[in-house]
């Protein structure tokens, strides 16, 4: 079996026809040899050893070769998530007789394989997803032998895509802005309402439904006094996802775009729980959206919407900081997920906070660059780069922006705790 791996450029095409086997190869060689020693040297004797070779060959070699090879292909699941195991199976049909296969394999980066099982027809390829995105399973070259070994020819089965979801960070908290939008949904919000929550006692107005009456305050005052509760609304929320760059860990390894769709696919998936509308936005290379909704089916077209960011990172490209009206609601709370390396993020909080958004930011850790011991311009360097972050965070604050640091490993409830103290407000 030959494996590859490769994830560039898919290999060149294999040459058409049939073509000498291995085996082939290898007893024509010895014969050639055979009969070569034996012109030089004038020995009658090593005729006879380069006639062994040939006459293995003549009996090996079939009567009729392989002439059409039919293959198909399918992947079990064409959806799972990172660490599952993804089982390509690849069906080979063809007009002779028995026949061996060898199969190669070009990988995605984000796939391992771990298994080849190769059967009279069949081949199975198990493999292991371990990062998100869309990843290729192909194509896979199969040499198709003869019984003999003498004979092959090539076959190719093109590639398959598998599409791997990342692990959502755990999320419980939901924080929800000031206003809230004129929907049903399991939020008390301030204003007064039909809710379960009581958020003080009024006095009866004539054709108000009697839901509870407070007995303390109507014995004292003389008067029919209710309860008064709060609202139930749903909130709309937007993950903001900053694509513009893939910061990795040099101490852990970490990439700062795994951890960041991770997080915010962990808090949409806590948002839909109670039944809040969740939209998406990516901005990178190119600027992708996804108009909120609710439900469960709406989580995986999330997850969907941003498989492809990695193909979008590219350095420039015109209206990046814009973000389309149509995907940010009316009194929508944004969460923008930003390692805050590249400093394009801060002109779409600007154009956030210009259209009377609400935007949170949570920083998503890249770990320090690697400096040399004794490296005095790496430090000083490493020093500067503390300094542009730092006034980062000192400007996205000073603007009203809550700026919350997430720790890869820990629950994403960690981060977003000092968001529970009260509502969430923003500055126009």
């Amino acid at each position: 079996m030959e494996g590859r791996t490769c994830a560039a450029q898919p290999p060149p095409p294999p040459p058409g026809g049939p073509r000498p086997g291995e085996r082939t190869l290898r007893l024509l060689t010895v014969a050639v040899v055979a009969l070569s020693a034996a012109l030089l040297t004038g020995r009658a004797w090593l005729l006879a050893l380069a006639a062994a070779p040939l006459v293995l060959l003549a009996l090996a070699l079939p009567r009729t070769h392989v002439r059409r090879v039919e293959t198909a292909a399918s992947v079990e699941p064409k959806r799972c998530f990172e660490g599952d195991t993804v089982t390509l199976r690849v069906s080979v049909a063809h007009d002779g007789g028995a026949v061996r296969l060898d199969p190669g394999v070009t990988l995605g980066p984000g796939l391992r394989l771990d298994e080849v099982v190769v059967g009279p027809s069949t081949v199975t390829l198990r493999h292991t997803a371990l990062r998100w995105g869309r990843w290729s399973l192909g194509p896979v070259d199969l040499d198709v032998y003869d019984a003999g070994g003498t004979v092959r020819r090539t076959v190719r089965v093109e590639a398959a895509e598998v599409s791997v979801f990342p692990h959502a960070a755990q999320a419980r908290f939901t924080p929800i802005p000031v206003r809230l939008p004129q929907r049903l949904g399991e939020h008390a919000s301030p204003q007064a309402g039909e809710g379960v929550e009581v958020v003080g006692v009024g006095p009866w107005v004539p054709g108000e439904r009697q839901r509870r009456i407070h007995w303390p305050s109507t014995t004292r005052r003389g008067a029919v006094q209710l309860h008064r509760f709060a609202a139930e609304r749903a909130a709309d929320t937007v993950m903001l996802l900053d694509a513009f760059g893939d910061v990795v860990d040099p101490a852990t390894g970490a990439s700062s775009l795994d951890e960041t769709v991770r997080a915010a696919a962990g808090l949409a998936r806590a948002y839909l729980r109670t039944h809040d509308r969740v939209g998406v936005v990516s901005t990178g290379g190119t600027t992708r959206w996804l108009a909120p909704g609710t439900g469960d089916a709406t989580f995986y077209r999330i997850v969907e919407s941003v498989l492809d960011v990695r193909k979008d990172r590219r350095f420039d490209g015109p209206g990046l900081e814009r973000v389309p009206p149509p995907a940010l609601p009316q009194g929508a709370l944004v969460y923008v997920f930003t390692p805050l390396s590249d400093a394009r993020v801060l002109k779409v909080l600007r154009d956030l906070q210009g259209r009377g958004r609400r935007p949170v930011v949570v920083e998503i850790p890249s770990g320090d660059p690697h400096v040399e011991a004794g490296d005095t311009a790496g430090e000083l360097g490493l020093r500067l780069w503390h300094a542009d972050r730092d006034a980062m965070r000192f400007a996205l604050r000073d603007s009203g922006v809550p700026v919350l640091r997430h720790v890869v490993g820990e629950p994403l409830d960690l981060a977003l705790a000092p968001l529970l103290s009260g509502w969430i407000g923003g500055r126009r």
